[in-house]
């Protein structure tokens, strides 16, 4: 059974870093790709960065230059580096497999999410 779980939000100030993690199992984690999304309150949820099997990253234009995601293979685990936050960052963030090893528009599963509230 495929289960993500993530961790590692909270409530910080602007210009602040956070790194949620996301602890993955049930499936072949090494080969899979792995992604970050996010949805903040009253808006639809929209796609953050993903990462390859083989380490290739890509990211949203909001979020380039500020936001890093890497895999550890050995500990299935997915990390979403944070810094110099900003308030419209603030949103729930979950973790999402996709289907191979390269990410596409489907997403194969999502985690429950973690909060991340980033204050003025």
């Amino acid at each position: 059974q495929v289960q993500l779980v993530e961790s590692g939000g909270g409530l910080v100030q602007a210009g602040a870093s956070l790194e949620p993690s996301c602890a993955a199992s049930g499936f072949a984690f090494s080969t899979t790709a792995m992604g970050w999304y996010r949805q903040a309150l009253g808006k639809e949820r929209e796609w953050v960065a993903s990462i390859h099997s083989d380490g290739t990253t890509y990211y949203a234009k909001a979020v380039e230059g500020r936001f890093a995601i890497s895999r550890d293979n050995a500990k299935k685990t997915t990390y979403l580096h944070m810094f110099n936050l900003k308030p419209e960052d603030t949103a729930v963030y979950y973790c999402a497999k996709y289907p191979g090893a390269t990410r596409t528009i489907a997403v194969h599963k999502f985690g429950l999410g973690t909060q991340v509230t980033v204050s003025s």
